[in-house]
């Protein structure tokens, strides 16, 4: 019965299965009303198919913890998969595109750099090769 319980859920208004309200909430009153039920229509020897059958003509599909997959339901199950999906192949778009966009201003970055030391803005060619002459002999 524990099964069929977890099939169905209880009608308090938790969201949980008849089973885990029953046994972890222990101020609903609904739970143990909807337990002996279950209890009552396996006795009269009816299987876990037909206890369900039986509490969704009595309450509706809502009692059902998930919807039956068929027509429209169908969508509640094969929707979240598609949006998963969708969504990481936005992210890995946006990704690829962001990489790609890196490595072109990488590019450009680095061709825009001058070949040799930087200039000095305002020195003459005369300062220049006085400098050049400075480090050689610093570096040796």
């Amino acid at each position: 019965m524990k099964q069929v319980e977890h099939r169905l859920q209880c009608t308090c208004g938790c969201t949980l299965d008849i089973y885990t309200c029953r046994t972890t909430d222990f101020t609903c009153t609904f739970s143990p009303a909807l337990h002996k039920e279950v209890l009552a229509l396996h006795d009269e020897g009816k299987n876990a198919d037909e206890i369900v059958a039986a509490f969704v003509a009595k309450y509706g599909e809502k009692v059902l913890m998930a919807p039956k997959p068929e027509g429209f339901n169908i969508a509640g199950y094969v929707v979240p998969g598609i949006t998963i999906l969708l969504a990481g192949g936005v992210m890995a778009a946006i990704l690829a595109h962001r990489a790609r966009m890196m490595r072109v201003a990488a590019a450009e970055a680095s061709a825009s750099q001058p070949a040799g030391p930087p200039a000095l803005p305002g020195a003459s060619a005369e300062e220049l090769e006085r400098l050049r002459r400075e480090l050689r002999e610093f570096d040796e």
